[in-house]
């Protein structure tokens, strides 16, 4: 399930695009079955080693054209090995929140994206988070965990600081805040909780089905208690 939409990034099979802290690829493999040239970016090598295989079986399974290119980088946010303006469109999402040098990272990030390029930027929703961290100390407080809340009007104000105009956003992933409240209030760790296990399962379930009940349920949940904050702006000066 992706959490930006690329439709809205207007992707084409000329854009070369960034999935800046990628995990294990689901925006970057998307994009790459729309025929765009991709780079998949993370810190963790198992995350990276895991997406390079899954480009190679893409491709052997004929899944992408001959013309659309994929590459998977282990690096550094705040130090991107690209030059200026190398990327059309760059997708970074739930990654800002666990930057401590959200400046930094920011100015790296909008570096590397040319005049005119789309981005799109996910971080957790401030409302359904503040609960997050209520509930459970642990949620937020392990190592690499998440060190911020982020408003809406904070994050477009970042956004606009380093060059972006807004494009709009969205919330999105209604039916995955219960999942993580559940979650909180018996142990981040706890999966094999009957309640926790339970709602798993119904979420893959949706993943997997897609439901007429469950896409109708999302889109009545998720301007409400949406999990995630998405934003889209386009670079407009240097």
């Amino acid at each position: 399930m992706l959490t930006a939409d690329l439709n809205r990034l207007e992707l084409s099979s000329a854009d070369l695009v960034l999935d800046l802290g990628a995990g294990f690829g689901r925006h970057a493999f998307a994009a790459l079955r729309r025929g765009s040239k991709v780079i998949a970016l993370d810190s963790g090598q198992a995350e990276m080693d895991s997406v390079r295989a899954m480009f190679e079986a893409m491709r052997e399974a004929g899944e992408i054209s001959r013309e659309a290119t994929a590459e998977a980088l282990r690096a550094d946010l705040r130090a991107l090995p690209f030059l200026h303006a190398t990327f059309d469109v760059v997708i970074c999402s739930e990654v800002m929140e666990h930057i401590f040098d959200e400046t930094l990272a920011l100015s790296e990030l909008a570096r590397v994206v040319r005049v005119g390029g789309k981005i799109a930027m996910t971080v957790p929703r401030k409302t359904p988070e503040r609960i997050n961290w209520a509930l459970s100390d642990r949620y937020h407080s392990v190592p690499g965990g998440h060190i911020r809340i982020y408003s809406r009007s904070h994050l477009e104000a970042l956004l606009a600081s380093a060059g972006f105009q807004i494009d709009g956003h969205k919330y999105v992933h209604g039916l995955h805040s219960p999942y993580w409240w559940l979650k909180c209030l018996v142990g981040t760790e706890n999966d094999n909780h009957r309640l926790v296990a339970m709602y798993h399962r119904f979420l893959v379930w949706d993943i997997m089905k897609s439901p007429r009940i469950t896409r109708f349920l999302e889109q009545l949940l998720a301007p409400v208690i949406g999990k995630s904050l998405v934003i889209y702006a386009t670079r407009v000066t240097n």
